[in-house]
C-alpha cells in the first residue's frame, strides 16, 4: 500500500509539471512588476535623500582584523565589512560631519573566527564599547543624541545581542550602549529582545560572483517539486567546541515526515550541483535553524525558486520594499506535517505568479552585496531604510548635561578594557 501511495504521489506530481509546462506556452514568460508601493520602495534612489559621515578608527577595530582571518570577506556576516567598503567611495558620505545626517562607525564585530569557520562574537561587547567610547571621547556627535543618529551594523545571528545560542542572546540583550542607535542586522524575530524597534533588516551575505558562475538556461525544467540541503539534527556544531546533539524542531520534523517522499528532494549531503539544483526546484525550504534566518533565503530568491518559510514571527530583509507574501510560501512551524499537502494545493496559477514576481532583477539585486556596487541593490536598499527614517525628530536630541544610557549596565565582563 506504501509504494502505491509514492506511485500515486509521483503521478500527481508528473502532471503536476505538465500542467505548469503547458501554462508556459501560452504565456508569455515576462518579469512581473512589482505591485503597489512596494516595487518604488524598491527602485529608489538614496543619493541626495542623505549624507553619512564615517569615522576614522584605528585599523585594529576593522582592517587589521580583517588581515588576521581574510575568511571574514565570504561569511554570511560579511555585510558588516563590505558595507564599510562601499561607504567609502559612496555618493552619500560627507567628509563633513556637521552636514551628516547619519554617523556610521565601521566595527568588525563578527571577524573572529574558529578554525571551523564559526564566528566567536565573545569580544565583540567589549570592542563594541570602546569604539563608542572613542568617538564620544574625540567627536562630540554621539553625546548630543547618545546613538540616536548613529547606524551599526550588526548581522550575527542575534544582532547585538553578541550570542549564538538564542537563550544566553535573550538573557544579555541587546548591548545597552546601542539601545538609541538603529541597527542594521539580519536576524529579526517580532516581539523579541534582540531586535529594536526600528531597526532595519538585511540578507546574510552570499557570495555574487559565485552565484552568478552557477546559472543555468532560464528554460531549464524545474523537475523538482521541494528541495532542501542542511542539517536537520545538529550534532557538535557549537563554535566553543562542545559535543552536543540539538533536535531542530521544524528540521527534525521535515525529515522525520518526508524523507522517503519522493516530491521531496530533502538530505544532509551538499553537492557540487547545489546551486544547479536550486534552478531546477518548485519550492525551496528555508526552514529555522540556530536562529529564524539563513543564506538559503537569499539563494532561493537569486535563483528563482520559491522560498518556503519556516519560521514563526520572522521579520524579513527589507520587508517594506519586498513583497514577500507574493513570492514566498509561509508555513507554521506546527503545520510542517502537512507540508506536502500545503504545497500541492498551491493553484498553478499562483505557482506562475509568484515566479514571474521573483524574475524581476530588482528582487534579485535588492539580496545581494556586489561588487562593485550597483543601483537598487543591498547596500541602496540599507541607504533607502535610513533616509526613510529622515528626518530626524527634534526629541532625540539631549539637553546640554542630559543623559539616557548608563554605561555601567550590562555583565561585568563586556566592562573590561578591550
Amino acid at each position: 500500500m506504501r509504494n502505491m501511495r509514492w506511485v500515486l504521489i509521483m503521478c500527481l506530481f508528473l502532471a503536476f509539471s505538465l500542467r505548469i509546462e503547458a501554462f508556459k506556452l501560452h504565456r508569455p514568460q515576462i518579469n512581473e512588476r512589482i505591485s503597489g508601493s512596494a516595487g518604488d520602495v524598491l527602485e529608489d534612489d538614496p543619493v541626495g535623500r542623505l549624507k553619512v559621515f564615517v569615522y576614522e578608527l584605528p585599523s585594529k577595530y576593522n582592517k587589521k582584523i580583517l588581515q588576521k582571518d581574510p575568511r571574514c570577506l565570504n561569511h554570511m556576516f560579511a555585510a558588516e565589512i563590505y558595507m564599510h567598503r562601499f561607504l567609502l567611495s559612496s555618493p552619500v558620505r560627507t567628509l563633513n560631519p556637521e552636514e551628516a545626517d547619519w554617523f556610521y562607525t565601521p566595527v568588525y564585530t563578527t571577524c573572529d573566527l574558529t578554525p571551523n569557520g564559526l564566528p566567536l562574537p565573545f569580544k565583540s561587547p567589549r570592542m563594541m564599547r570602546s569604539a563608542i567610547q572613542l568617538i564620544s571621547s574625540n567627536w562630540p556627535y554621539w553625546n548630543r543624541t547618545e546613538g540616536a543618529d548613529h547606524f551599526f551594523i550588526v548581522p550575527h545571528d542575534f544582532g547585538a545581542c553578541f550570542h549564538y545560542l538564542e537563550e544566553k542572546a535573550i538573557e544579555r540583550g541587546i548591548l545597552p550602549l546601542l539601545q538609541r542607535a538603529t541597527l542594521v542586522q539580519t536576524f529579526g524575530q517580532r516581539n523579541h529582545v534582540c531586535l529594536n524597534k526600528g531597526s532595519i533588516m538585511i540578507p546574510p551575505y552570499a557570495p555574487p560572483q559565485k552565484m552568478q558562475a552557477h546559472l543555468i538556461p532560464p528554460s531549464t525544467p524545474r523537475s523538482i517539486f521541494v528541495y532542501f540541503r542542511g542539517l536537520f539534527y545538529d550534532v557538535g556544531n557549537d563554535p566553543e567546541g562542545s559535543k552536543m546533539c540539538m533536535l531542530i524542531g521544524a528540521r527534525a520534523s521535515v525529515w522525520e515526515n518526508f524523507k522517503d517522499n519522493p516530491l521531496f528532494d530533502i538530505s544532509t549531503e551538499h553537492p557540487t550541483t547545489y546551486y544547479e539544483d536550486m534552478q531546477r526546484a518548485v519550492f525551496c525550504l528555508c526552514p529555522l535553524g540556530w536562529a529564524p534566518w539563513s543564506p538559503r533565503l537569499v539563494e532561493a530568491v537569486i535563483f528563482g525558486c520559491i522560498p518556503v518559510i519556516i519560521a514563526d514571527d520572522i521579520v524579513l530583509p527589507f520587508a517594506d520594499a519586498i513583497p514577500w507574501e507574493e513570492i514566498g510560501v509561509f508555513v507554521d512551524e506546527k503545520d510542517v506535517p502537512k507540508l506536502d499537502t500545503i504545497l500541492t494545493s498551491i493553484p498553478i496559477e499562483e505557482i506562475l505568479r509568484k515566479q514571474r514576481v521573483l524574475a524581476n532583477p530588482s528582487m534579485k539585486q535588492a539580496m545581494l552585496f556586489p561588487q562593485p556596487a550597483q543601483p537598487r541593490d543591498a547596500f541602496h536598499q540599507i541607504l533607502n531604510g535610513l533616509a526613510r527614517k529622515l528626518p530626524h525628530d527634534s526629541s532625540l536630541f539631549l539637553r546640554p548635561g542630559e543623559t539616557i544610557l548608563n554605561w555601567t549596565a550590562g555583565p561585568v565582563a563586556d566592562l573590561k578594557p578591550w
